[in-house]
């Protein structure tokens, strides 16, 4: 197995990166003379952050309101890449989210214009072939960015594992995913333009990328919570084809709407907007926040969310012949929105055994007893409080949730699936269960990063958890197979429902919580 923390056997300058960053760039590049990387629209000026070259707010497509993304029209001189690019307006944000605390956000400046991606690297040489990992954000269809959360930052994660990392802005909401289609030809291409979005960054990415030190037959994409669903969105997008060779969908879903469906949130908000369809062009100029606000309260009403739609030309309902071809995993966490922070009472820590079966009876009914006995069969060693946290059914992310992705994959697949569940309980508050985005942080080995240690406890165990699920991700990049020296993880299969358990004391077993999140669901309908 590869060693990720190699970094002398690969190039000269990255020999030299384990010595002092003066000395190693004084010649090469420095704060005077920064490095410039070259792509097909010109030159780029990056910077570099303690011997990594990182390049931000890459424009790879432009677009007016409503339209496909365009390439980028070639520029004279050198394009600063020195700040990260604007990113997709959504609706203004009134209210702390209760996961602040653990889960720091931070917001950016908003523009239309937010088609742009961020690249970290070891190397600008094009013969070096470096593996290649891009990240779609979450926030599902609606929200979110590729700064969101400072968990984000590739910088680490290329140090560790010598690879390319790249995040990816792209159209969310009503600028990405109403479809004017109906209206003529003028609008003919308004269908799922958030997803072509994606697919345009996946083009630039290989039309580009080997300037950057990667490779564009290595590709792998991954996102989480929303960013999971645009992973399995692109596996029924035919202009995807050849553009990735992995993927995986972390703590994601999947889901389409019909063209009826779309229809009957334009035609309510145009209601909204005291417009009628002979005004549908008025959409293009009006302000965004009074256009997404009418957009919003038209999903409400309608009963649904932004999400793609099945046109059958950008996005098709079922998995594309291809996608069989492509290694996959996908994933959960322990608690998921079952935040163990949101409970009205003690620390689920400090819970007695009759407080404990109280908190069970009044969330599970009359099954409470045939859950702890269940739950005690699945987890012997944890505590049976856990039970209370446990996100194994409802909404669709969810252990419950993630086998309907993987036995989907699976029908048709010629490559191997895999799946993980995160069960990393944390130090702080008198320990958090891990929930929805936080195994990001280990991902992206950004274990460190001081405004997100205080989700993490920053000790030893989390930095072993953080090196073992990096270099679980890293392998996988480089052959399709995430096992590694230390951790062997077997392939997820319809007979054999292998999932690897990464906590303190990781391993890949049959988990065998079927009757569990059956269980839940039954209660909690």
């Amino acid at each position: 197995m590869k060693n990720w923390k190699r970094i002398a056997a690969v190039s000269a300058a990255v020999v030299i990166s384990a010595m002092s960053t003066a000395t190693v760039f004084a010649e090469e590049y420095n704060s005077f003379n920064p490095p410039i990387a070259t792509t097909a629209q010109g030159e780029l000026m990056g910077f570099m952050n303690e011997g990594t070259y990182t390049f931000l707010g890459i424009p790879y497509a432009s677009a007016e309101r409503f339209e496909a993304p365009q390439k980028v029209e070639a520029w004279d001189g050198v394009k600063s890449a020195q700040a990260y690019g604007t990113i997709c307006p959504i609706q203004n944000q009134t209210s702390v989210g209760s996961d602040e605390f653990v889960w720091p956000h931070r917001y950016w400046v908003q523009n239309e214009n937010c088609m742009n991606l961020n690249v970290w690297t070891q190397s600008l040489d094009t013969s070096a072939k470096r593996p290649v990992i891009v990240f779609f954000h979450g926030g599902g269809y609606r929200n979110g960015s590729s700064i969101e959360s400072a968990a984000y930052d590739g910088r680490n994660l290329s140090e560790y594992g010598d690879v390319v990392v790249v995040t990816v802005n792209h159209r969310l909401n009503v600028l990405g995913y109403m479809d004017l289609s109906s209206f003529g030809e003028e609008y003919a291409d308004s269908v799922n333009i958030g997803t072509q979005d994606m697919v345009a960054s996946l083009e630039w990415i290989q039309e580009n990328i080997e300037n950057f030190g990667g490779d564009p037959d290595n590709v792998t994409i991954f996102g989480q919570s929303g960013g999971g669903g645009k992973v399995n969105t692109l596996l029924r997008t035919p202009s995807a084809e050849g553009l990735f060779d992995k993927a995986a969908c972390i703590s994601g879903s999947y889901g389409t709407i019909d063209k009826e469906t779309n229809d009957a949130i334009v035609q309510a908000t145009l209601k909204n907007l005291g417009l009628d369809e002979t005004q549908v062009d008025e959409l293009k100029t009006l302000d965004y926040y009074t256009l997404i606000n009418a957009a919003q309260a038209a999903c409400t009403e309608v009963g649904t969310n932004w999400t793609p739609e099945a046109d059958g030309v950008v996005v098709q309902a079922d998995l594309c012949d291809w996608a069989n071809d492509i290694p996959f995993i996908a994933s959960t966490v322990f608690s998921e929105f079952n935040y163990s922070w949101t409970f009205d009472g003690p620390n689920k820590n400090l819970w007695t055994e009759e407080e404990t079966m109280a908190n069970l009876t009044a969330k599970y009914g009359d099954k409470a007893e045939a859950i702890a006995e269940e739950f005690q069969k699945v987890f012997p060693d944890r505590p049976l409080a856990d039970a209370y946290f446990y996100y194994a059914a409802g909404r669709i992310i969810s252990r419950q949730g993630v086998e309907t992705i993987l036995e989907d994959k699976l029908e048709n697949a010629t490559a191997p699936v895999y799946e993980y569940l995160f069960d990393y309980e944390i130090p702080v508050n008198g320990g958090i269960l891990s929930f929805h985005c936080c195994d990001l942080i280990y991902i992206f080995h950004n274990v460190d990063v001081p405004v997100v240690s205080i989700a993490t406890g920053g000790d030893e165990t989390a930095h072993k958890v953080q090196d073992q699920v990096a270099d679980a991700f890293l392998a996988f990049m480089e052959t399709g197979n995430p096992s590694t020296e230390e951790l062997e993880w077997k392939p997820y299969t319809t007979d054999e429902k292998n999932i690897m358990v990464f906590s303190a004391d990781s391993e890949c077993k049959v988990l065998g919580d079927e009757q569990l999140y059956t269980l839940i669901a039954e209660a909690l309908q």
